[in-house]
């Protein structure tokens, strides 16, 4: 069904650069990129999917159910999203918050041409159909012969917020009676910042986006003119053969160019309680969710708060694993972990009640996940955090951001925390 060619790549940089510039002209791409971090579960160094064969876009309702049967009937590689909202079919919950965007709830598609990097070594994975386009393809983008459509900056963002210091407040303080009064012991809340009337240059802001941080798990997707401009540093789940891995993230902290102070700030955030309080419930809600497939006796934590440190922040992730059964269906391993409890909170279906009551919009692709299965059914997910969604045909572009608010929070710094990420994301859009 699919056809290889393997091409050795000198300058895989500069590759890497050209074949996103080239994927542009198609109207369903997925871009992954891994940039350099390499680690015991690292797949590849990047992965460019375009050109859809077939495809399955849909609301909530019965989601799961349609993504297995589309994903079994195809029995080939598949890339898409989740969107936080697939909730609805997990639960019995809703979603009636503004939605601006006004993206498909879950989108897959069956790509033509797929382009593997790995170190200096480039595969090309392309159905029969197109096949023959190999080797020109290669040399196309290898040559960069090809018109560049990106354009340029047409205007600055008027960029809004969706609720003020004082809502923010008011609506902390409710979620910290829900934990005071044993409702919750956690929740992840987040707010939105929006911009309508803006025509962007996705790939510009996309290449910015990546620049500043290099995350484990940036994301370019584009699908008939909707965009997620993804700069992810979690994963959400992998699958890989009979094995699940998860590696939730929960406590952040700067960088410094001291390499004194830098030290100094990862040992503080190793040590910080309440950002190992809030890792720890995570790592529980993992467990519980990975155990409704998993084999008795399989779960098990990896790495609890560990400490890595990426360009912009040191980070605390724990790795979770457990091992099903060969005949699991992958689809509903991936139901019975979402959305995942990074950022929902605990208990995760009381938390994510509370956030449907007090959130003033609708998260939609932001906390799902992009990624893809392969044929035999493994699959990788990322967490959409750090992303700017765009639908070109409204112009509205939306960007979020959130804290996890428990017993130990403190208001005023949560909210500096979510300004603090919403300027870098500001920041990105006005510079390109």
């Amino acid at each position: 069904m699919r056809q290889r060619l393997l091409h050795t790549v000198e300058d895989i940089g500069a590759f890497k650069r050209s074949v996103l510039r080239w994927a542009q002209r198609f109207e369903e791409i997925v871009w992954l990129d891994s940039n350099g971090h390499q680690n015991s579960y690292t797949s590849f160094d990047a992965l460019l999917a375009v050109d859809g064969l077939t495809a399955i876009s849909t609301d909530y309702h019965n989601a799961f159910e349609d993504l297995k049967a589309y994903q079994s009937q195809v029995n080939d590689w598949i890339f898409g999203y989740l969107s936080y909202d697939l909730k609805n079919d997990v639960e019995a919950l809703e979603s009636e918050n503004f939605d601006g965007l006004e993206f498909p709830e879950l989108y897959f598609f069956q790509p033509k041409k797929i382009i593997q990097i790995q170190g200096s070594q480039v595969e090309f994975v392309y159905l029969d159909m197109v096949a023959d386009e190999m080797q020109s393809d290669f040399e196309s983008i290898s040559q960069n012969d090809f018109e560049e459509n990106i354009g340029l900056k047409k205007e600055q963002p008027s960029i809004k917020m969706r609720i003020f210091k004082d809502e923010y407040f008011n609506q902390v303080s409710l979620i910290l009676d829900h934990i005071h009064q044993g409702d919750i012991y956690e929740v992840n809340f987040c707010q939105e910042f929006y911009c309508e009337g803006f025509d962007m240059i996705p790939l510009p802001v996309y290449e910015r986006l990546n620049a500043i941080s290099r995350p484990p798990f940036a994301t370019f997707m584009k699908f008939f003119g909707n965009y997620v401009l993804c700069a992810s540093p979690e994963r959400f789940l992998r699958k890989v053969g009979t094995k699940i891995v998860s590696q939730p993230i929960k406590g952040t902290a700067a960088r410094s160019l001291d390499p004194k102070k830098d030290a100094e700030l990862k040992r503080h955030l190793e040590k910080d309680q309440k950002e190992r309080s809030e890792n720890v419930m995570i790592v529980d809600l993992v467990r519980n969710d990975l155990s409704k497939t998993a084999l008795k006796g399989s779960v098990q934590v990896e790495e609890l708060c560990k400490v890595y440190s990426f360009a912009q922040v040191h980070q605390m992730i724990s790795t979770v694993c457990c091992e099903v059964k060969r005949d699991e269906n992958p689809v509903d391993t991936l139901k019975n972990c979402f959305p995942m409890g990074s950022m929902t909170g605990a208990p995760k279906v009381s938390a994510m009640q509370i956030i449907e009551a007090l959130e003033s919009f609708k998260r939609g692709v932001y906390s799902g996940a992009v990624g893809y299965f392969t044929p035999k059914g493994d699959f990788d997910f990322n967490v959409v955090i750090r992303s700017i969604l765009y639908n070109s045909s409204k112009k509205y572009l939306s960007y979020a951001v959130g804290s996890a608010i428990t017993a130990m929070s403190n208001p005023e710094k949560e909210y500096l925390e979510c300004l603090l990420k919403a300027k870098a994301m500001r920041q990105v859009l006005e510079e390109v």
